[in-house]
């Protein structure tokens, strides 16, 4: 029996180890840990990565958020329209401004459905968070067209996306602003937590300078109350490593995900992602079945690990009982009950991935009488 994990930080890091090495070491040496030369490299790095002229680096995946999300004029009293099946992270940063998450349904990949968008805008709403979730581009398209009508700002929440891209415009450069995480297990991770802002907005961008460092553009003088939320010299420099090596990365998860799709896509009653549409990155591969748990505790027992991303949808979590009527959201509400993330990394190698494909039919077919 062969064991494969849902995924393996220690692995991911293995072939990257001398020059991660060397990169810390520089740091190191260089003495400079806090808005840093190592830093201003991995920007100007990754700003090109994404196609965009400005990036931030800042604390992590949430402060991107929410810094992106002041700067866009987010106030106390506000609304934001955001998904209504995400990781938690992107309605937090819309309350911990003091504004008011508003809940738009999604569709049957977990994505901002802009069926729905346009019925939740409200005279208080200020600005839309779609996520690309799982590295799956929301429609950005006709998001955008919502937020133009009714003079919305756009922040993408492309913490699962590094390098997503549609029609030559990559994650993060397609609304005003763009809002990374670099968590370690994403597909451009750290060594720790980190995060980013990216867009092509001068001012957007010299705001969230000024907000990530205590509001202050010189020492010693605050021009606005800011936050203290900096990606560090040190994780810059790891990132810029790593980020080398992120299309080819990248480029391996799609491979994986059409051999899953290959294996698994007859499978009656388990529902597998298709694999076209854009450029999508596999942030992970989500099938959904009625049954998770007991699918899941069979393959455990045949090696294959699996997480759910996610059990709950935000509306459900304790955080925010009460607030929100869950029947209105019957899609987001099945998603939570139904998804089951198999194994997804770069690493993979091929005969881990045949024997994923192999045992998730064989366990299926054997739960369901096949």
């Amino acid at each position: 029996m062969m064991e494969v994990l849902s995924y393996d930080v220690a692995r991911v890091n293995l072939r990257f180890r001398d020059a991660l090495h060397r990169a810390a070491r520089s740091v190191i040496d260089g003495s400079t840990f806090i808005l840093g030369q190592e830093l201003e490299a991995f920007e100007a790095a990754f700003a090109r990565y994404c196609g965009v002229e400005h990036c931030i680096g800042v604390g992590n995946g949430l402060d991107a958020l929410m810094l992106a999300l002041h700067a866009a004029g987010v106030r106390a009293g506000d609304e934001v329209l955001v998904p209504a099946f995400t990781f938690i992270a992107t309605w937090n940063a819309v309350s911990l401004l003091g504004a008011r998450p508003v809940p738009v349904e999604v569709d049957g990949s977990g994505l901002m459905d802009p069926a729905h968008l346009a019925r939740a805008v409200t005279m208080r709403s200020r600005a839309i968070v779609p996520v690309h979730l799982y590295g799956r581009l929301a429609d950005m398209e006709a998001i955008k067209a919502v937020a133009r009508e009714h003079g919305l700002a756009v922040v993408e929440d492309a913490a699962q996306a590094h390098g997503a891209s549609r029609n030559g415009c990559r994650a993060g450069g397609f609304g005003l602003a763009g809002a990374f995480s670099f968590y370690p297990t994403k597909n451009l991770g750290a060594l720790g937590d980190g995060g980013a802002i990216c867009t092509n907005d001068a001012t957007l961008a010299a705001s969230c300078r000024m907000l990530r460092n205590y509001g202050s553009q010189v020492k010693y003088r605050h021009d606005t109350v800011g936050w203290n939320s900096r990606l560090d010299d040190l994780q810059a420099s790891l990132l810029s490593v790593k980020l080398a090596d992120l299309e080819a990365a990248n480029d391996r998860r799609r491979t994986v995900a059409r051999c899953y799709h290959a294996g698994l896509s007859g499978l009656s009653g388990l529902d597998c992602p298709d694999t076209g549409g854009h450029d999508m990155v596999w942030h992970h591969f989500v099938v959904r079945c009625s049954d998770r748990a007991q699918f899941q505790e069979a393959l455990v027992r045949e090696g294959v690990h699996t997480a759910i991303h996610y059990p709950l949808a935000p509306f459900d979590q304790l955080s925010y009982a009460g607030q929100y009527d869950r029947t209105r959201y019957p899609v987001a509400a099945e998603l939570a009950r139904t998804v089951l993330s198999l194994p997804m990394a770069d690493y993979l190698l091929d005969e881990e991935v045949s024997y994923v494909s192999s045992t998730v039919a064989r366990v299926w077919n054997a739960l369901h009488g096949f």
